[in-house]
């Protein structure tokens, strides 16, 4: 009776904890929706907290009639193209170190630990003049290189870990039955670590799609603007204007919460995989 008593008082606890977290982190998003379906009045001569006194939608229309889809695209063809070549460099990395003994293995993994401590902010200086030197400047390829160099240290390092603990049995039959290195690892060893890629792939792409330092300072023209930016030159344009900047903000968070919400599953599956064999 008394470890019953002590199991349900933890899930009390735990429930409370629980539902505290969510009005702490559900409250920014309540005052963002319900901000952005008032008028410039209401918001000026009401409560914050009070409900719009009637739902409209008008902010968002006059968001959407602007240059808004000319940002999510520029934000998509970014995080595409950038995913890609992380997940990728991140795989065909991690496939050696975690795998193969080899004299420099140690020491290349340790450089790698070592460069998740460098500060990326930084480098924008040598970043910036980089881009400049090789005509990326102003483009929106300039921001792929930053954002697959300094993501890649901690996907190299996760991904390691998870294919680590792949079990070397299933690799030591594909080598019997004539698979070679190349073999091994497009037919096993990634199709095992897709769960680890999918974590990087929902960990990454936040990370991505809200990166702003690098693309206010690597772009310069608003064709090549990304959303963050576009959050930025809307902030600057109606800076009065609350309701409208908060319609912009719900626009531009939507694809990464409904990323998490298909993707959540995976995610934690990607986690919890890594942790039971580790």
């Amino acid at each position: 009776m008394k470890q019953r008593k002590k199991v349900s008082v933890f899930w009390i606890i735990a429930f409370l904890f629980a539902v505290a977290w969510l009005v702490i982190a559900g409250a920014p998003f309540y005052y963002l929706i319900t901000i952005s379906m008032k008028s410039q009045g209401e918001f000026l001569t009401g409560s914050l907290f009070k409900l719009p006194e009637r739902f409209s939608f008008q902010n968002y229309g006059t968001v959407m009639r602007g240059a808004f889809f000319g940002y999510f695209f520029n934000s998509v063809f970014v995080l595409a193209v950038s995913l890609f070549l992380l997940l990728t460099i991140s795989a065909f990395a991690a496939y050696p170190l975690s795998r193969m003994r080899f004299k420099l293995n140690k020491p290349i993994f340790s450089l790698i630990v070592a460069a998740m401590s460098i500060p990326i902010h930084i480098t924008l200086i040598p970043v910036f003049s980089l881009s400049v030197r090789t005509g990326l400047y102003d483009s929106l390829y300039a921001l792929i290189g930053p954002n697959v160099a300094f993501n890649l240290p901690l996907s190299v390092f996760v991904l390691t870990a998870f294919m680590r603990s792949i079990s070397h049995e299933m690799e030591e039959a594909a080598e019997i039955d004539g698979c070679g290195k190349f073999s091994t690892f497009f037919r096993i060893i990634f199709p095992l670590a897709r769960p680890g890629l999918a974590t990087l792939g929902i960990y990454n792409g936040v990370v991505i799609w809200n990166e702003f330092s690098f693309a206010m300072v690597l772009t310069q023209s608003p064709a090549n603007f990304t959303l963050p930016l576009s959050v930025w030159t809307y902030q600057g344009q109606y800076t009065m204007d609350v309701p409208l900047i908060m319609s912009l903000l719900v626009l531009a968070s939507l694809p990464i919460i409904l990323l998490y919400i298909f993707g959540q599953d995976k995610l934690v599956k990607g986690m919890m995989t890594g942790a039971v064999k580790g």
